[in-house]
C-alpha cells in the first residue's frame, strides 16, 4: 500500500491549507494517508548558535522519519507576504541541517490556496523553483484561487474546471508515486 506524507504548510488552527491537503488526500485511492498538523512541530526558531548549544530538536527528526517513511508527499502552501509561511520556513530550515536531501527524491504534489485570485501561486513558484535542491521530485503542482468561492466544506472543489485541472495533477501525482515504488523495487 502507498503512503502519503501530507499537511498544510501553515500553523493556522482553521487554515484553508489544511482544508485543502485533506481534500486531497481524500481523492486517492489505496493509500496509507499521515496527515501532519505543524502546530505538533513547533521548535525555536533555526539560528546557528541554537543548534550549536542543543542540537536539531527531536521533533525535527520526527518529521524526517515521515518522509523517510512515505512514498509521497502532498503539501499545501499558505501563503504569507509573497512567500510561504514562517511556520513553515523554520521547520525547513531545522530539517536542512539534518540531511541537505529533505524531501529524499520523494515524489510531491504541492498545492496551495488562498481567498484571492492567485491562490498563493507565489508562495507555490517559490517552493517548486527550490524543492528540486533539497530532494523535491515534483510531480504537480495546483493551484486554488478564490477559496470561499471554489471549495466547500462538503464537496470539496465546486468549480469543475478547477476540479478537472486538479484531478489530472493528482492522477499524475499518484503515478509518480507508483512509478517510484516499482523503481525500488
Amino acid at each position: 500500500m502507498k503512503k502519503i506524507l501530507a499537511f498544510g504548510a501553515s500553523n493556522s488552527k482553521n487554515s484553508i491549507n489544511k482544508k485543502l491537503a485533506l481534500f486531497a488526500t481524500t481523492q486517492i485511492e489505496d493509500v496509507e494517508i499521515t496527515f501532519l498538523d505543524l502546530n505538533d512541530f513547533e521548535m525555536p526558531i533555526y539560528g546557528i548558535d541554537k543548534e550549536n548549544e542543543n542540537g536539531i530538536p527531536k521533533l525535527a527528526h520526527d518529521i524526517k522519519n515521515h518522509i523517510r517513511n512515505a512514498d509521497g508527499i502532498l503539501i499545501s502552501f499558505a501563503e504569507h507576504n509573497g512567500t510561504y509561511t514562517t511556520a513553515f520556513k523554520n521547520i525547513l530550515d531545522w530539517l536542512s541541517r539534518i540531511e541537505r536531501s529533505v524531501f529524499l527524491e520523494k515524489p510531491m504534489f504541492l498545492l496551495a490556496t488562498s481567498p484571492g485570485g492567485r491562490g498563493a501561486s507565489g508562495a507555490l513558484g517559490q517552493v517548486s523553483s527550490s524543492f528540486p535542491f533539497m530532494g523535491g521530485k515534483i510531480a504537480a503542482t495546483f493551484s486554488l484561487p478564490s477559496f470561499g468561492q471554489h471549495f466547500s466544506e462538503e464537496k470539496g472543489i465546486i468549480n469543475e474546471e478547477l476540479l478537472n485541472d486538479f484531478q489530472g495533477k493528482l492522477r499524475e501525482f499518484v503515478k509518480a508515486v507508483e512509478v517510484n515504488l516499482a523503481v525500488e523495487a
